[in-house]
């Protein structure tokens, strides 16, 4: 159960004074929930400002430069009301100082409120944005408008945080004000010793700071308050990563002990040789299963750098051991994929393998069902319709999950809560810096996967403006009479009136009016069985250009494709281009890729297309997306599960993330059930950043 101390930070935010529905579902934009419901006080508390506004400046009217907010000591003297009628018309209120004159403007004003906030004569402080026009100084609707003798009230510095349109600042200010008057008095979490060491304030001091920056550098990532506040959100994190840990490790794994034979036919038949680092990873993979803990591995692996030879090995030796092992994918099209390739590569062997997706129809689906049930499907493909209740195991022993950044935490002990406690290896296409790993995956074992299998080609990249369009289309013409392959990636499926941006079905019909029906095409609102037959057209040389979103972004396999075309390539992700230029380059052939972009560029955008074509290494552009996006977006946080951060940045923090892996680890050493006074303590700290589960794990025992 929640401390009851901590009931006030968790009540929604709709219960603060002045903030119905329609505010908390504005507010809940700003904090980063789905909903107002699921919005609470303590959100308001972990939203960081994003700059300070400075009311400290007061140079005179005159000396005001244009765009900036100043305050200023004026005298009122005449009002000039808006036309009868005219409502698009500002009243103008002007005012002057020893400098010059000014002219306070409002729009939709009440001339009575107006006449009794600025009577003529007085001398008032007013503090907004000066602008300028034709020589003379205004100032629209000033922020803050007071007597002389209220001045003291006006706050000199004063934080800004992300807005929505609806939502003013004073709403928000005042919401946040009345969060920070209902923060109890909370135990500190950390030994005294980390704080000294750290200069690290206490928790409602370090709010209270970051709430109430007096200069600019109060709110610098690196000022100690911020720090201190960074580091509990990273604690928070590392810690629950490490409760699911030894949760999953707490169940019993059984050894999983080949006897070579399954793998070593398959070994044998593959049409290449294992790269070093397969190996090694290999090794890593069978070490683990040989264990009573149950594996929970990490396999990162750039493009086509063979994780399926590492997953079907591991696999292998599962069905070997006697047992079944299962791999499941995120879509159809990558399930569908796996189960063509792993049956190509145990062609040689008498395992028999199973595809469960939900495509199937009921009688399939029934047949499968029993296969499965009783062990005579070995190694089974499919979707997450793996892991619905009506599907049961007979001897589950490893279960692989490839496109690990798609599932998050909660999934990982779902999947694990099938059956006999399998042994787990995760796999990602999507090379992740190693700091995210720590944060995203800090209750895993990682490996690896950094060469290429001899033979494949480097892929010449380069980027061109889209009004060379012509030209690429006459190559293209000129490479598909050569019997080549290539795909076209467009941003969307079909065009709207708000985009300006060439849709997959427009491209399709201008390159099929010149190049006829070897254009196929592919998009995610096409079903299952169309996706399919668009794919086996492409592979068997039916089409040899096929125009697609993103779709076929992860794990599509026509090794003689050897042309990548994307249009708007300034719209898409650096790993998302490094993933789809990934679908080249695949065979024996030498591929290109082309970056088609519309100018001009931002400096973010040119910064990607440059990355991309000085370097085809995965984990080196991983590295410099997260420099260009930020953690959050690089791992698409709402939809995987991991952690977008709200006050920590892995920029600034990251030697504050070892740290809090290393003090995680050593809590869950000395104090695993938390039940100390620091162990109660990190409790209230995990309920604080919403890590309710990691605790629901330590009631379950």
């Amino acid at each position: 159960m929640r401390p009851p101390e901590l009931d006030p930070l968790f009540a929604p935010v709709s219960t603060q004074p002045g903030i119905g529905p329609k505010l908390a579902g504005l507010i809940a934009r700003v904090a980063g929930r789905e909903t107002a419901e699921e919005t609470r006080v303590i959100d308001l508390l972990l939203l960081a400002p994003t700059s300070i506004i400075d009311r400290r400046r007061r140079p005179g009217i005159a000396l005001a430069p244009p765009g900036t907010i100043v305050t200023l000591d004026v005298r009122i003297d005449r009002h000039e009301p808006a036309p009868r009628g005219r409502s698009n018309v500002p009243y103008r209120v002007f005012a002057h100082d020893d400098t010059g004159e000014i002219a306070l403007t409002f729009f939709r004003a009440k001339a009575a409120w107006l006449d009794r906030l600025l009577p003529v004569g007085e001398n008032v402080i007013v503090s907004g944005k000066v602008d300028w026009f034709n020589g003379r100084a205004s100032m629209v609707h000033p922020d803050h408008i007071l007597a002389l003798a209220e001045a003291a009230a006006m706050p000199l510095v004063e934080p800004v945080y992300p807005l929505t349109a609806g939502l003013s600042p004073k709403v928000l200010r005042r919401a946040i004000e009345d969060a920070l008057g209902r923060l109890p008095q909370l135990s500190d979490w950390h030994e005294p010793t980390l704080k000294a060491r750290n200069t690290f304030p206490a928790f409602a001091e370090a709010l209270a700071d970051l709430h109430g920056p007096h200069v600019a550098g109060d709110i610098d990532p690196r000022a100690p308050s911020r720090r201190r506040l960074a580091y509990d959100e990273l604690l928070a994190g590392q810690l629950s990563l490490a409760l699911v840990r030894q949760r999953v490790r707490r169940l019993p794994g059984s050894p999983v002990v080949g006897n070579g034979r399954l793998v070593g036919a398959i070994v044998q038949s593959l049409p290449f040789r294992l790269t070093g680092a397969q190996q090694a990873a290999i090794g890593d993979v069978a070490a683990d299963l040989a264990r009573h803990e149950r594996m929970l591995r990490l396999l990162q692996g750039d493009v086509g750098s063979g994780k399926t030879a590492v997953a079907l090995l591991s696999m292998a030796t599962a069905v070997e051991a006697g047992g079944q092992a299962v791999l499941m994918a995120p879509t159809e099209i990558l399930a569908r994929q796996h189960f063509a390739t792993i049956s190509k590569m145990i062609a040689s062997t008498d395992v028999s393998v199973e595809i469960l997706t939900g495509r199937a129809s009921s009688r399939e689906r029934a047949a499968a069902l029993g296969r499965i049930a009783d062990g005579s499907a070995q190694i089974i493909i499919g979707t997450h319709a793996l892991f619905q209740e009506s599907v049961t195991f007979a001897n589950l022993l490893v279960a692989v999950v490839d496109e690990q950044h798609r599932f998050g935490v909660h999934q990982r002990l779902r999947l694990t809560a099938k059956g006999t406690a399998p042994h787990m290896l995760v796999m990602t296409a999507t090379p992740i810096p190693r700091t995210l790993v720590l944060a995203a995956f800090g209750d895993m074992d990682v490996s690896r996967l950094d060469e290429k299998p001899a033979g494949r080609q480097p892929i010449s990249t380069v980027s061109l403006p889209d009004e060379r369009i012509d030209d690429i289309v006459t190559r293209l013409e000129a490479a598909v009479g050569e019997g080549k392959k290539a795909y076209w990636i467009c941003p969307l499926v079909e065009e709207t009136d708000a985009s300006d941006l060439m849709s997959a079905q427009a491209r399709h019909k201008t390159l099929s009016a010149r190049l006829g029906p070897a254009v196929g095409l592919v998009h995610g609102r096409m079903s299952g069985p169309e996706k399919d037959a668009a794919m086996q057209a492409f592979k068997s040389g039916q089409t040899q250009v096929l125009v697609a979103t993103t779709v076929i972004e992860v794990g599509v396999d026509v090794p003689d494709a050897t042309i990548m075309i994307i249009e708007h390539a300034e719209r898409f992700g650096l790993a998302q281009l490094h993933q789809l230029r990934g679908r080249v380059g695949r065979g024996q052939e030498a591929s290109s890729c082309i970056l088609l972009y519309k100018a001009p560029l931002s400096e973010t955008a040119r910064a990607r297309l440059s990355i991309m074509r000085e370097s085809e290494d995965g984990f080196r552009i991983a590295e410099e997306d997260l420099k260009l996006r930020g953690e959050g977006e690089l791992l698409g946080t709402r939809q995987s599960g991991t952690p977008g951060f709200r006050l920590a940045s892995l920029e600034a923090h990251g030697d504050l993330l070892e740290l809090a892996r290393n003090d995680a680890r050593y809590v869950i050493e000395t104090d695993p059930e938390l039940k100390s006074a620091r162990g109660m303590a990190l409790r209230t700290l995990l309920y604080l950043f919403r890590r309710d589960e990691a605790i629901r794990l330590l009631r379950a025992g």
